[in-house]
């Protein structure tokens, strides 16, 4: 009787005992035979969303298009604190297990089921299978039934085992701690680790700190609960128990924790959203580029857009790229999660300077000075003689094509009860110059519109002569708050910076520097009326002989008006066509002193035909775009024509030159830089409503344009709304930054390259009209 006990006793023990082990493989065959469980295939190829990275001239991310903020990280580039921190805080026994650690899901069941001891029980899931459980994420329930929510849990955490083991199986050791580090969240909108590590400590993952390290994986376990900034008494608990583990396990000696652990949390905080990072108006711009639609006729309104457009179609692969290029199964490639990498030739050192360039001028001494003006005005922010009529249609306008209207409009609220909600004050969140880049204030929409116009924007871009390639490229003050971009969606009147053009066809017809004619109004019939240029000379200079030289580097409009007549308009057009400009001109006599809206980036790849020898180039965008395995998909090459001689363009850098040296450009001399060869022009227009700058050194064009939203909205005097103070400044604070840098290949030694059997004589200094008085004025033009 005791020994058939015995036996039974037995039996129930080996039953007890290896029933959970039947029970597992038997879940296991079923999970295997009929859960959907990732194939190789799909392991080789997660479909994870990963960020389209465009990339500096250096390979540096210079930011993103992203759903999820998510860029790949090889082993190589992560630092072995970071793997150590991450083996040593969330598995131990990771290099000695496949996948499955069953000595920790016996502590688990032993602790956590047995002892019902959950907090010091600690987790079963190796770092294999979270990242099973972050590539696959789990079923959720959708049926109700007794147990189904711990049925349908057995079930996924099977298919994470199966899902772990083929991992193991395909993958090394270090591809899975890469994947896992590239796959799990961070916080703060950081998807993987380059994100969280630009996101928190403004650097890429090799550049990392132990403390950083470990900061990072403490934040994994409970992205809200241990963010350093939200909570940093709880990240920096969190992150001292990760170096307690690796203290515990062998990955840092005592002393090194000891020091380490009383250090305190320092970041470097910015959330890599849509509009943060380098760039941000370049990105946009690439964006819409490469989305464009083939065009049809229908959607324009305007013939020679379509016209624009259709060429753009035709002649630039970038333009509609994503429209024009296939994936290898036939579908569209995805921005936002292909992971695309867009090789650019933009410059970071240039773009970071001429960010703040912008900031600085702007943010320190121009908008400040206008601040002071616009108090005294009448009808805030509109100069006071703009008619009610015209700030009634602009205010009109604004509200019509703001958030707020089009939201309302949607969701069905009544017109009269939209414009009703503008007068209403509300809590917002506004721009502002200040170190925080923002206010929060209490007042009405209407208020913040006439705010927002308030202030002056700027579009600013720099390119390589030669190549076409664009080193950096600035839409406006700020992206996040000015969606508009000033470089290539704006279009505004761009004054004495047309002269050139002018100056360009008298150079190429036979025309010299030094050739003198009378400086006298000229007048042109228009109509049945005769327009006369406004003079801009001071009145001693007046029926005196001057130099075509004379002429454009105290921006003359009497002798634009000359050269006018002797080439009419359509002979000033094409050149301007010829030489880069692609929006329409009329062919009206105005055009000789400015009267053209024109894009900055239009402007400024013209101007760059110049030091270019007279070779016009297509500005240079992209260089070439990858795959997210890195094979290459398209190359961009220059679009480049001959559009002037050699010879007339060393001309007009001999005419710009002196611009610079001697006339309306000389601010660049007594304030920035003193030495090197420079050439360029400065622009204004009507009631200063537009300020331009565009110059050039050997190795470098620049294209400034400053100006409020709304023309109605300037200074009132030409000391301060000129092209000069407005936009030469942002000029000579960027390119001084750039001279300073010593690491970029541009120097005050560069020299214009002088064209083979040149012999024209550019010293006009023996003429009265060089005698290196500054006329001191700015072109104006009047319309007709």
């Amino acid at each position: 009787m005791k020994i058939k006990n015995r036996r039974k006793f037995f039996k129930w023990l080996c039953i007890i005992a290896f029933s959970p082990i039947m029970i597992m493989l038997i879940c296991i065959l079923l999970v295997g035979v009929f859960a959907d469980i990732p194939s190789f295939k799909e392991l080789e190829d997660p479909q994870s969303n990963l960020a389209t990275q465009i990339l500096a001239e250096d390979g540096s991310v210079l930011t993103t298009f992203h759903i999820e903020n998510r860029s790949y990280v090889s082993f190589d580039e992560l630092p072995e604190n970071l793997t150590e921190a991450l083996v040593a805080t969330e598995d131990v026994r990771f290099y000695k297990h496949s996948g499955i650690d069953f000595k920790s899901l016996v502590r688990v069941s032993v602790k956590s089921l047995l002892f019902g001891n959950r907090r010091s029980g600690g987790g079963g899931s190796t770092i294999t299978q979270q990242l099973a459980k972050s590539l696959y994420p789990r079923d959720t329930v959708t049926v109700h039934f007794p147990g189904a929510r711990y049925a349908v849990l057995a079930v996924n955490k099977f298919k994470e085992w199966i899902t772990a083991v083929k991992l193991e199986r395909d993958y090394t050791k270090e591809e899975i701690l890469s994947m896992y580090l590239n796959a799990v969240f961070y916080g703060s909108n950081a998807y993987g680790i380059r994100a969280a590590s630009n996101t928190f400590f403004g650097k890429d993952p090799v550049d990392l700190d132990l403390q950083e390290s470990a900061l990072l994986v403490g934040i994994v376990n409970m992205p809200t609960r241990y963010n350093p900034v939200r909570h940093p008494e709880l990240a920096l608990k969190r992150r001292n128990h990760v170096l307690s583990q690796m203290e515990k396990y062998g990955y840092l000696d005592k002393k090194t924790y000891d020091s380490i652990v009383k250090l305190p949390i320092k970041l470097s905080f910015s959330v890599q959203d849509n509009n943060s990072g380098l760039a941000p108006y370049f990105r946009d711009m690439l964006k819409k580029t490469m989305s464009a639609r083939e065009p049809v006729r229908s959607r324009y309104s305007n013939y020679d857009n379509f016209i624009a457009d259709s060429t753009l179609w035709h002649d630039d692969p970038l333009y509609g790229w994503l429209n024009k290029n296939k994936k290898p199964d036939g579908s569209k490639y995805n921005l936002d999660k292909d992971g695309l990498r867009i090789y650019t030739p933009i410059n970071a050192r240039m773009q970071k300077y001429a960010e703040q360039a912008v900031s600085e001028y702007l943010g320190n001494h121009l908008q400040p000075l206008f601040n002071r003006e616009l108090k005294w005005r009448s009808h805030y922010p509109f100069s006071n003689d703009t008619p009610l009529k015209v700030r009634e249609l602009i205010m009109k306008q604004a509200r019509r094509w703001s958030d707020r209207y089009m939201r309302m409009k949607r969701n069905g609220v009544p017109v009269s009860e939209i414009m009703a909600s503008f007068r209403r004050k509300t809590e917002m969140r506004v721009f502002s110059w200040n170190d925080r880049g923002y206010v929060d204030t209490l007042m009405t929409p209407d208020d913040s519109i006439k705010y927002y116009k308030s202030f002056l924007r700027a579009g600013l871009l720099s390119m390589e002569p030669g190549t076409g390639y664009v080193k950096a490229y600035v839409g406006g003050d700020n992206y996040r708050y000015f969606k508009y971009d000033q470089v290539s969606q704006g279009s505004r009147q761009v004054g004495s910076t047309f002269k050139p053009f002018l100056y360009t066809l008298a150079m190429q017809e036979g025309y010299t520097p030094c050739d003198k004619v009378v400086n006298v109004p000229q007048s042109f019939p228009v109509n049945d009326t005769i327009w006369t240029p406004r003079s801009t000379d001071k009145k001693e200079w007046i029926g005196r002989t001057v130099t075509i030289k004379w002429g454009l580097t105290h921006s003359s409009n009497n002798i634009s008006a000359y050269l006018m007549k002797q080439f009419g308009p359509d002979a000033l057009v094409n050149m301007a066509h010829n030489m880069g400009i692609k929006v329409h001109l009329d062919p009206v006599y105005s055009l000789c002193v400015g009267s053209a809206d024109i894009p900055v980036y239009q402007m400024v790849s013209a101007f760059n035909t110049f030091p270019s020898r007279g070779v016009f180039i297509d500005p240079v965008f992209v260089l070439r775009i990858e795959d997210k395995t890195g094979n290459i998909l398209s190359t961009f090459t220059q679009r480049k024509k001959e559009a002037i001689s050699a010879q007339t363009a060393y001309l007009m850098v001999n005419l710009m030159r002196g611009v610079v040296d001697h006339g309306t450009g000389a601010r660049i001399r007594s304030l920035y830089i003193r030495d090197g060869q420079i050439a360029g022009k400065t622009g204004t227009t009507n009631n200063q409503s537009d300020g331009w700058f565009i110059g050039y050194m050997p190795k470098l064009t620049t294209g400034i344009w400053v100006g409020a939203e709304d023309r109605q909205v300037h200074f009132r005097s030409l000391a301060l709304g000129s092209g000069s103070n407005m936009a030469l400044p942002v000029w000579g604070i960027y390119m001084k930054k750039v001279l300073a840098d010593g690491t970029l290949g541009i120097s005050v030694d560069d020299k214009f390259e002088v064209p083979k059997n040149f012999n024209v004589e550019l010293d006009c200094s023996g003429d009265d009209s060089e005698s290196g008085e500054k006329n001191g004025g700015e072109n104006y033009f009047e319309d007709f």
